[in-house]
């Protein structure tokens, strides 16, 4: 016969209860008492890009993908889209999951390739008009059209030949695209009128003979040029094609520039670091070029130093938006640079990391794009939600009609499981912004079906130990011990499949895989600390430990004539009538 042992099951039952005060009082701390919902469920547009491998044959790299993301982001927001969640998924995937309806343009943006070009800057001017100045009481007469051409204002920062720095090692490198290099307070540009009717300004004119280091804007694109202006429109109107002039505008969109072909690619640049000069105190940016564009940056920064002071600035593009721009003072051999001025920490690594990742040649595959409105969202909502009450109606109406009062330990279980999971979902989204997908609800709804696994496997193994004629506490015990190596051999298997579908699975489908582990767990924890308690517990009472007829333990829906430890009726002695003698003798 096993041996039993004896629990205590009302500490568990504690332990269990201030997990429960715990999670709940998290939630009410936060204020979060809501799941984050996925697109499916809310409407929206996710997109799942795929990285393919780099030139070369290289793999991409966990720091690439980040970056990549962050540009996508810029991509995305700069779109004027809000509430938009783009996250990396594996080791080539990046996810982006916008809300609402999205238009073919901004699939086509999100997912092409991020390459660098530099180019000459021909003039830059403020990115919105100035304001017209008030108009003088006493006119002194017509003015003169100012016959001055406009200069380039001197730049901020500097491009110089390459000396030896200390830059610093083993340090991370910001993947955030923040602010870099502080752009040169330019002069207003004159205000043009322009009919609503008239197309948005856009350069034309192609390079001298092939050659972006020859080119001159003429006066048809310096007239467009100053027609410009930083704004949604006219930006949108712009082609970021290396081959012609630009005009673009710096991340704060204070300062619009007159820009030529691109001179060189970023694909020319093979490192980018950031780092203090030795004997310094000012941080710079380190560029270090390839073979071939070393020999192409010297002849773009010979040309460049011959135009003169003003009119010696190149700028740092990346999706059309002028990152940098930075004066020219001598030709730079070698192929190695720096470029210096007024930065700090942060926005050295900033600029760092765009022409070091920036430049890399990171192109995606769009695997998959899954649009659902929000009308059909909130449709599938209603149908996850009432799948998974009728899946626990369907439990607990057969946990009562086959266990009888053995229900309560189910539906008390069931609750408890409910609760926890409940509050786990909403604290992990407001934590680390996990969201419940359709897929995820389906792997809660099949999660109900472990729980009752577990639930037959112990109610079985105690029915049998009693068949074999131990007494019901006994029972409860031995019982235990032998089904939960059943329960957690059961339940490792659906947390290792949990895993590794997680693991090689892409989109929707990891959350059905994350819920179905979460919830092995909670089965896990529901069982040891709340179910195997709450049943020894009730073994100690009268109307499961007797056998009641409504308990599920009674002789008759065990199968056995009576329970073990307990008389049959008719083996009960019969009383017989007192023999003793009246005292005082016979009467």
């Amino acid at each position: 016969m096993a041996t039993t042992t004896t629990s205590r099951p009302g500490r568990l039952l504690i332990v269990l209860g201030v997990i429960v005060v715990l999670l709940f009082g998290i939630m009410g701390l936060t204020k979060t008492w809501k799941p984050k919902l996925g697109l499916d469920l809310r409407g929206g547009t996710t997109i799942t890009l795929t990285a393919n491998s780099l030139a070369g044959g290289g793999s991409v790299t966990a720091d690439q993908l980040n970056e990549a993301k962050n540009i996508i982001s810029q991509r995305v927001n700069g779109a004027g889209v809000a509430e938009a969640d783009i996250t990396t998924s594996g080791a080539n995937h990046i996810n982006v999951a916008v809300p609402g309806a999205t238009q073919d343009a901004l699939v086509k943006q999100i997912g092409q390739t991020a390459l660098l070009y530099f180019r000459i800057v021909y003039d830059a001017q403020a990115g919105a008009p100035a304001p017209a100045p008030a108009p003088t009481s006493t006119p002194t007469g017509t003015p003169k059209p100012s016959t001055k051409p406009t200069t380039t204002p001197k730049p901020s920062t500097t491009v110089k030949p390459s000396t030896p720095a200390n830059t610093p090692n083993g340090r991370a490198w910001s993947s955030a695209l923040g602010n870099a290099t502080p752009t040169p307070t330019p002069k207003p540009s004159t205000p043009a009128t322009a009919k609503p009717s008239t197309p948005p300004a856009t350069p034309s004119t192609p390079a001298a003979n092939g050659d972006p280091l020859k080119y001159t804007p003429d006066a048809a694109t310096q007239a467009a040029f100053a027609a410009f202006q930083c704004t949604d429109k006219d930006i949108a109107a712009q082609t970021d094609d290396p081959n012609k002039p630009l005009f673009s505008c710096d991340r704060q969109r204070t300062t619009k520039y007159l820009l030529g072909p691109a001179i060189m690619k970023g694909t020319d640049l093979s490192d980018a670091t950031a780092g203090i000069p030795q004997g310094g105190f000012q941080w710079q940016v380190n560029l270090k070029f390839t073979g071939e564009g070393g020999d192409n940056f010297l002849d773009a920064t010979t040309a460049i130093s011959q135009r003169g002071e003003g009119q010696n600035q190149f700028a740092i593009v990346l999706d059309g938006v002028t990152i940098s721009a930075p004066s020219v003072a001598q030709p730079i051999p070698g192929g190695q640079a720096q470029i210096t001025g007024t930065f700090t920490e942060t926005e050295a690594r900033d600029l760092a990391n765009v022409l070091k990742y920036g430049a890399l040649p990171v192109s995606f595959d769009i695997s998959s794009v899954e649009t659902v409105s929000p009308q059909l969202g909130g449709d599938q909502l209603s149908a996850g939600i009432w799948a998974g009450l009728i899946g626990l109606a369907l439990v607990v109406i057969f946990s009562f009609l086959y266990y009888r009062g053995l229900g309560i330990v189910v539906v008390a279980s069931l609750a408890i499981a409910g609760l926890l999971t409940g509050a786990i979902v909403i604290l992990l989204g407001k934590a680390i912004g996990f969201t419940l997908s359709l897929a995820g609800i389906a792997g809660l709804i099949v999660a109900v079906g472990i729980t009752a696994d577990s639930f037959i496997i112990y109610f079985e193994r105690l029915r049998d130990e009693v068949r074999e004629g131990r007494s019901l506490r006994s029972s409860v015990e031995t019982g235990w011990a032998r089904a939960k190596h059943t329960i957690i051999a059961a339940d490792s298997i659906s947390l290792l499949a949990a895993v590794v579908l997680y693991v090689l699975a892409i989109g929707s489908v990891k959350g059905f895989a994350f819920t179905l582990g979460l919830t092995t767990l909670i089965d896990l924890l529901i069982v040891f600390m709340f179910t195997k308690p709450l049943v020894t517990l009730l073994a100690r009472t009268d109307f499961f430990g007797h056998g009641h007829k409504l308990s599920g333990l009674d002789p008759e829906h065990l199968g056995v004539e009576r329970l073990p430890g307990q008389m049959k009726p008719t083996a009960r002695p019969r009383k017989t009538p007192s023999t003793r003698k009246p005292v005082g003798g016979e009467v």
